[in-house]
C-alpha cells in the first residue's frame, strides 16, 4: 500500500482522496467459517483499509489536508447480515477504526467518515437477488422503505460529497441502505 500511496503521489504531487472501497463476503452460519475463510475476511475488509489509510496520512497530515472514506455496510451497524456475522464483523471493525481514526487526525484537517450500503445494484448483488425465493424477496421488499436497492451511482454521490472540499462531516457513520433500520 505504501508503495502505491507513493505512486499515486508521484504522479499527481499530491494526495487528496482515499476511498477504501474492498471487500469480501463468506455467506453462511458461523460453525461453517474455519481459520482461513476468517483470516480472509480480516485481511480484506479489515487489514485493507488500516493499511492503505496508514499509507495515506502520511501524506494527508503534513499537508493538512485529506479525505478518507471508508466502505463498510449496514451489517456493521445492524443485524442485517445474520447469514454471515462473520462479515458483520469486520465491517464493524471498519465503523470503530472510522470512528476512532476520524477523532486522531481532525486537527490535521485529515476527515475520515464511512458509508454502510445496504444492498448495491451490482451484478454481483443480481445474482444474489436471482438466487432467492419469493418468500426471500418478499421480505426484502418489506424492509426496504424505498422499495428498491440502491444505484452504483448515488453511492458514488454520497462519496463525491464526502470527499469535496466543503465537506464538514468527521467520523460519520452514514447508513445508505434505503432507510432499512433493522
Amino acid at each position: 500500500w505504501r508503495r502505491t500511496v507513493e505512486h499515486v503521489r508521484e504522479r499527481h504531487a499530491r494526495l487528496d482522496v482515499l476511498v477504501n472501497n474492498a471487500g469480501v463476503d463468506l455467506s453462511g452460519a458461523i460453525e461453517t467459517v474455519d481459520f482461513a475463510d476468517w483470516r480472509r475476511l480480516m485481511a480484506v475488509n479489515v487489514d485493507g483499509v488500516f493499511y492503505c489509510t496508514r499509507a495515506a496520512l502520511r501524506y494527508m497530515e503534513p499537508r493538512r489536508y485529506g479525505r478518507i472514506i471508508n466502505i463498510a455496510s449496514i451489517a456493521g451497524i445492524s443485524a442485517m447480515s445474520a447469514h454471515s456475522p462473520h462479515y458483520s464483523a469486520t465491517k464493524g471493525a471498519v465503523v470503530a477504526f472510522t470512528r476512532s481514526v476520524a477523532y486522531e487526525v481532525a486537527g490535521a484537517n485529515v476527515q475520515v467518515n464511512a458509508i454502510c450500503p445496504g444492498g448495491v445494484m451490482t451484478p454481483a448483488f443480481s445474482h444474489f437477488l436471482e438466487q432467492q425465493s419469493p418468500e426471500q424477496l418478499a421480505v426484502l421488499q418489506q424492509i426496504l422503505p424505498l422499495g428498491r436497492i440502491g444505484d452504483p451511482d448515488e453511492y458514488a454521490a454520497l462519496a463525491t460529497h464526502l470527499a469535496a472540499e466543503d465537506c464538514y462531516l468527521v467520523g460519520t457513520i452514514i447508513n445508505a441502505s434505503g432507510g432499512t433500520v433493522i
